[in-house]
């Protein structure tokens, strides 16, 4: 079914190029569901603030067949006849569309810095590589956040790296402008009373690649002992990965699922994660991390990191979680986290967008 997409909005794309380009239209493409403040929207806030363009927001759709025809008939033609097009994620029936000169394509992903492997440099069917290969050749532009991880970018991506731009990430516009923000914790607590006045820490662990181990992913924790050991001080909030949909939520917690990860990363004052990359954006704002990875030598079977994990993470490293109430009381922002931002992050302002706008929009790449 899904070639059969891939191949259908290809053809209607390729039919739709006749169409002159519209100028000063651009395209933002999330082939997966967007937060409100990813860098797809942050983008666009700050492209709508110059003025003068015609902007087209484009969702992939889920589920319904009818969506899906009227996704293949309309976003089509809005794409081939797109001056600008910037997308979040890999969009696979561009392996097969024809863009015409004058179309400028730029990927932001949906990620900062280099953590898991992915793409290319994971083991995946030589078909689907081959095809994501052909979708990196339409890119004119592969946008990261520090010169030091665009080698893994060319890997992932299968490019140049001459086409890779370490221009900073939009979302991280959002992070570094909100940081201080005291309204965006009033209206969490409008939501969640039982948290006020209390420190916030995110507990959000990600996926394994395995609904087994998906449902025995919070089983091996007590978290009782945790809200004793910890007492009034401190809010244990829990943040499922989407991918996740058979873990049971134990009692006590406050379940923040659906809450949008970037407020969560503003207001909360830690991060307790596994092998998320969720990381990054709590070492950019300085705030600790703890690294909870009690199935380390399992999970690094099926998925690689790009360095050492228990080096490289931003924060210590434990397997008991006997061991979390006294690193949460000693929490600190430390040297290792600092290295870990700087190595990821070469900007720390809220001036990517910007710079994606002034290099792409304003034509310095052609």
């Amino acid at each position: 079914m899904k070639k059969i997409f891939y191949r259908l909005f290809a053809l209607l794309f390729n039919l739709y190029t006749i169409l002159p380009v519209r100028k000063n239209r651009i395209s933002l493409l999330a082939p997966h569901p967007e937060s409100e403040h990813d860098s797809l929207r942050e983008l666009k806030r700050y492209i709508e603030s110059k003025g003068g363009y015609d902007i087209r927001e484009i969702s992939v759709p889920r589920g319904s067949v009818t969506g899906f025809i009227g996704f293949i008939l309309n976003k089509s033609r809005i794409l081939a006849t797109s001056e600008y097009i910037f997308l979040n994620d890999n969009f696979m029936p561009m392996a097969d569309m024809k863009f015409k000169k004058g179309t400028v394509v730029t990927q932001l992903w949906h990620g900062e810095g280099a953590f898991k492997k992915f793409g290319l440099a994971t083991d995946i069917p030589d078909e689907i590589a081959q095809r994501l290969i052909k979708c990196t050749g339409r890119l004119d532009c592969i946008v990261t956040t520090s010169q030091n991880v665009n080698s893994v970018y060319a890997e992932a991506f299968g490019a140049d790296e001459s086409k890779i731009k370490a221009l900073g990430s939009p979302r991280c516009d959002y992070l570094i402008r909100n940081r201080n923000s005291t309204d965006l914790r009033r209206s969490f607590d409008e939501i969640y009373p039982e948290a006020k006045g209390k420190k916030l820490i995110l507990y959000a662990p990600t996926f394994r690649d395995n609904d087994e181990a998906d449902s025995r992913l919070l089983s091996g924790t007590d978290f009782e002992f945790l809200k004793n050991e910890l007492g009034d001080e401190y809010a244990l909030m829990i943040k499922l990965h989407p991918r996740i949909h058979s873990s049971v939520i134990p009692e006590g917690l406050i379940n923040v699922t659906d809450y949008d990860i970037n407020e969560l990363t503003v207001i909360s004052d830690m991060l307790i994660t596994d092998y998320s990359s969720v990381c990054m954006n709590f070492a950019l704002l300085s705030k600790p991390c703890i690294f909870y990875a009690f199935d380390l030598d399992e999970f690094e079977n099926g998925r690689s990191f790009y360095y050492d994990y228990k080096s490289y993470v931003p924060g210590p490293v434990i397997t008991d979680y006997r061991d979390l109430p006294g690193e949460i009381k000693n929490s600190r922002t430390s040297e290792k986290c600092t290295g870990f931002r700087n190595f990821n992050f070469d900007y720390l302002d809220d001036k990517s967008s910007q710079r994606i706008y002034e290099a792409v929009i304003s034509s310095i790449l052609q």
